[in-house]
Formats: C-alpha cells, structure tokens, sequence
C-alpha cells in the first residue's frame, strides 16, 4: 500500500499525456521502436530536442527525448551509452527518440542495449522525418486527447446533474460517477458504515483501504478535505462532504485519467447538496423555534422562524425495510424541506404548503391538508390515515380530502369513547383490528385486502369472521360497516403506527 496523500498533487501538464504507442502508430512519422520494453502503458508529456551529452538537467520528466547523437564522441564505448540513458532514466524521460542522418547512418548498438538495459524505449527516426515533425505530432495528438478529455468531463457533469434530479439521487449520482470512473463509488455515512455505493465490487483490500481512507478526510479539526492512494493498482480517493454533516465520498478507478478529479469534485458537490439538509429557514432560526418550543412557545409563535404560514405533513415509508439516514435526506431534499423526523419506520416531514408534494419512487406518501400551525396535529393525524390508505391500496400517494367528513361533527371526546366501546371486544388482537380497517377501506376485496396485507385471503376471511363473532355484529349490514369505520378512523389516532 502506498503512502496516502493528503495534499493537492503536483502541478501536471494541461493536457493530457499521449500514448507511446500513439506516436508509433502515426505512418506519417514512420518511427521505429528498436529496444527497451514493449508497454503500452507508457506516455509522452512533451517532445525535446537535446544535443546534451548529460541532458539530465534540462528534463522535468516524460519528455520523448530526441538526439541526432551530435554529442557522442568519435569512440564511445558501451560506458558512455550506460551513463546517457541511465541520466535520462533518472531524470524521468519516458522514451529517447534517435534520428539517422546526417551524423549517424544507424543507431549505435551499444545505445540500444543500454536503454535495454535500463527500461528506456528507444525509437529510430527515419531521416524523412524531422524533430519538429515528431513534436508537432506530439501536440496535435495532445490537443486531440485534450477535446476528447474535455468532452468526457462535460458528458460527466451533465450526467451527474441530471441523475441528481432524479427521484432517487444519491445512488443515482453514485451510479454515473461509478460509470464514469470505470470502477467504484461509495457513500460512507457518519459513523463510517457504507450507506450505499455502485459500480463493480473490489477485492477486500481495496475495500478496507478506502474505507480507512475515508477516515483520514472525515470531518475534524486538522482533517484534510480530500485524500488519495493507491492499493493493488488500484487508484482511491476519498472527499469529504460539505455538509459539515459526516458523510464521505470514496471512489476506487483502475488508473487515474486527467479529468478523473472533476468528476469526482462534481459529484461531491452534488452529494453534499443532497445529504445537507434543505434550508426552508436558516440552522440558527431552526435551534430558535426548537428552543421556543422547549421553553414553553407555541407552534404558531414559532413557526414564522421556520419560513411559512401554512403547512402540510406528510407521512412517508419506504418499500422495503426502515430507511437509512441517506434515503431520508434524500426524501427531505426531494420535498423541500429540512423540518424532517426519521423516528421509526414512518417518516415524518413538515413541507411549506408552497411546495408541491408528488410521488416519489421508493415511498408511500400520506399527505395532510394546508394547515395553520395551530392544527399541526390534527395534519398529523390526517398523514396517518392518509398513509394507511395508501398503504392498503398500494397506491404511491394518498392526499387528505378536505372535505369535512361526518365524524367531525360529533365532539372527539364522545366519538373517541364510542370508538373505544365500540371496538374494545377485538383492542387486544391488533392483527383482527388491521385486518377489519383494511378491509373497510377496500369494500371488503378479500383478494386485495390479503395482498395489502401479505398473508393468504383465507387468513383475511378467517379473520373477519372472528371480528363478526367478538363484535356481535352483522358485516354485511352498510350501517354496520360506517359505523365500525367511523370508530376506527378514531381509533387510528396520531400516536398508531400506520
């Protein structure tokens, strides 16, 4: 494992660097490879011409060194030719380029096994060729990298945006950084557990070392933003997110190309933005109103610090298991709004009414009407029941009616004392009490009631049926069926799960 690096790199060419094997390719060159390794893998900065017997200081590395051999004395021995490229090697040229013509009519022998020797590709320059030639070739194909680089950058950011737009953007935007990158991206939360990630899976090596790499940046004082290494020809880096929240981003790439760092700088950019919270007010306005609260203020003295007159509650559940920290930013960013409570497997979340509530992929929604502060907890009931609905309907959305239903006409203390005298005979079975709501609410569909329910449609009927027996009462009566819903829907009060 090398060692991990905490500062910025040092400064590279603006451009990105040509393949060696680019250079051969071009028939116009006609440029020869004649000794040292065959590795594609090899790259060419900049071309320079040098007559210099010891070139070495006036090389800054990768450089395709180019020499008519002007500066090898009449005689040289293998020696001379040793010394040469061994300064050329350790000065960090990548390739030494030799021109036949007008001094030498062919590479000297001893220079080829030298550069053999030493790892240092040599290539024959025909005499048609010229060094300016081979340097403006350089650069041509330098500039062509460069618009293809640009181009993959631009199509990078672009498709970051668009994935951060999307329903699901956190693992959407890991996806195209992963795809970008040709490996992998990772979101680490605030206690270092993988919260999510996308692209190909890694060895355990390189797991574990971005994973310790994504401590070294974790928010804290002295902490670097950001941090590299490289593990098993693996290249790793490791940003920090803005939100000043926790969360790191790590990415793990087979190599490291020039537009590799933007890319990934983007996508942090575009994380940070969706696991921060979403400023419907400001942080400090926000510890105000919970202080206010703590010390005795009302909702409607402090809602004015949190940015609104009128406001809906949404109840919100995920698909599949409890939502994880990420998934529930996710959700607040989605709804515009910070004012967010993650507590159990309903979340709850506090959306100005300006801001338009829709389906969102992943979730069931239950939404309340545009309240005043003062009704907060009537909202709140109205989500609960909106999320029940949605829930036993498998429908995405569900928005409280704000039509005034009959129930609100008898005073809550009596209908909550009918609702419990009413239904005590099955309160202690929460399962018959389910089972007879879902049920009621689907117009007595035992096939869809099962399938909201995930249990078998003779379980529903068994069920029913033993509701039927303990209430004493006739389900097939219209009467009896409002009655028993009226009670319910009191029964379902804001502190029952939905």
């Amino acid at each position: 494992m090398e060692e991990t690096s905490t500062v910025p790199d040092p400064a590279v060419p603006p451009t990105p660097p040509v393949p060696l094997t680019a250079l051969l390719a071009r028939a116009d060159l006609g440029l020869r490879r004649i000794a040292g390794p065959d590795d594609p893998g090899v790259a060419v900065h900049w071309a320079h011409t040098s007559e210099m017997a010891d070139p070495y200081p006036y090389l800054l590395g990768g450089e395709l060194l180019l020499s008519a051999g002007v500066h090898i004395p009449e005689g040289a021995g293998a020696g001379y030719f040793d010394a040469y490229v061994s300064r050329i090697v350790a000065a960090g040229g990548a390739a030494l380029g030799f021109g036949l013509a007008p001094v030498h009519d062919a590479v000297p022998a001893e220079l080829a096994e030298a550069c053999g020797m030493h790892g240092l590709p040599l290539l024959e320059v025909p005499p048609r060729t010229t060094f300016s030639g081979v340097a403006r070739a350089v650069w041509q194909l330098m500039a062509q990298a460069r618009l293809a680089e640009l181009r993959r950058v631009t199509e990078a950011q672009q498709g970051l945006a668009t994935a951060a737009a999307r329903r699901d953007p956190v693992p959407s935007v890991l996806r195209q950084l992963a795809r970008h990158l040709g490996g992998r991206a990772v979101l680490y939360g605030p206690e270092g557990t993988e919260l999510a990630g996308a692209g190909r899976e890694e060895g355990e090596e390189v797991r574990a070392a971005l994973a310790k790499l994504a401590e070294v940046v974790r928010p804290g004082t002295g902490r670097p933003a950001s941090a590299g290494d490289t593990v098993a020809g693996t290249r790793l880096v490791a940003h920090a997110l803005g939100n000043g929240r926790g969360f790191v981003l790590g990415a793990a790439a087979p190599q490291r190309d020039p537009g590799d760092h933007t890319i990934t700088s983007v996508a942090a950019v575009l994380l940070s933005l969706l696991t921060g919270e979403q400023h419907g007010g400001t942080g400090a306005d926000r510890a105000s109103a919970l202080v206010r609260l703590l010390l005795g203020g009302t909702p409607e003295e402090v809602a004015p610090l949190l940015g609104g007159e009128r406001w809906r509650v949404v109840h919100a559940r995920t698909d599949g298991r409890a939502p994880d920290p990420v998934a529930v930013s996710a959700l607040g960013a989605a709804l515009g709004s910070a004012l967010v409570d993650p507590a159990g497997e309903t979340v709850r979340v506090l959306v100005p009414a300006g801001r338009a509530v829709e389906a969102l992929e992943g979730w069931t929604l239950g939404v309340s009407a545009a309240v005043a502060p003062r009704d907060w907890p009537a909202a709140d009931t109205q989500a609960a029941r909106a999320l029940a609905r949605a829930r036993a309907t498998r429908t995405p959305l569900v928005r409280h009616g704000a039509r005034p239903a009959l129930g609100d006409l008898v005073p809550p203390q009596d209908a909550d004392a009918h609702a419990r005298a009413l239904l005590a005979p099955i309160a202690a079975a929460p399962a018959l009490t389910d089972t007879l709501r879902t049920w009621l609410s689907l117009h007595g569909s035992w096939d869809r009631t099962a399938v909201a329910l995930s249990v078998h449609r003779n379980t529903v009927r068994q069920r029913i049926a033993r509701c039927a027996a303990l209430l004493e009462a006739d389900l097939d009566d219209p009467d009896v069926r409002m009655e028993l819903w009226f009670a319910l829907r009191r029964e379902g009060g804001p502190g029952r799960p939905a």
